[in-house]
């Protein structure tokens, strides 16, 4: 066995001299090459949404969860907002509600936060994605996107706010 992988890597070594190119060569594949991006460009925040929602998508709700077995509204919020902006969000709706500046319905652009009166105490926070839609953990499908214009949803939209 030993034997064989002296005799493989001799082979290596002899056939990876014959792929060298000169200087010259190199110089002149460089120069017909276009020269690649100095950075890699940052994620939009429609994007950075998508790809949270690819990853999540059906994530069953549960209450006070933040992991793959089940999450809440907030917590994912949170989780995204980290990802997007890297800023740590407090953990409660309440907490997140008084964060940021308010953003009129007719101005909303991706990644701000939307959040509803769902009943006399209780509130509920998603993200904003594109043409009514928003991103949220949902009590009966999990991780999903909704529209504003079901008629539950504008029913209980109270407030959104932009943090960036």
């Amino acid at each position: 066995m030993r034997r064989r992988s002296i005799g493989l890597l001799s082979l290596l070594i002899l056939g990876l001299g014959g792929c060298a190119a000169t200087q010259d060569e190199v110089s002149a594949i460089q120069a017909a090459e276009p020269a690649a991006p100095r950075s890699v460009p940052q994620l939009t925040h429609y994007q950075a949404l998508l790809a949270l929602h690819e990853e999540w998508r059906g994530v069953p709700y549960r209450f006070g969860g933040n992991s793959k077995r089940g999450i809440d509204c907030s917590a994912l919020v949170a989780l995204a907002l980290k990802d997007m902006l890297g800023k740590q969000l407090p953990r409660t709706v309440a907490e997140q509600r008084r964060l940021g500046k308010e953003v009129p319905r007719n101005e909303l652009q991706s990644g701000d936060l939307l959040f509803f009166k769902t009943g006399s105490s209780s509130r509920h926070v998603g993200i904003y994605l594109d043409k009514d839609r928003f991103l949220h953990a949902s009590t009966s499908k999990g991780v999903t996107v909704s529209s504003l214009l079901n008629p539950y949803w504008a029913a209980k939209y109270w407030v959104a706010k932009r943090l960036w």
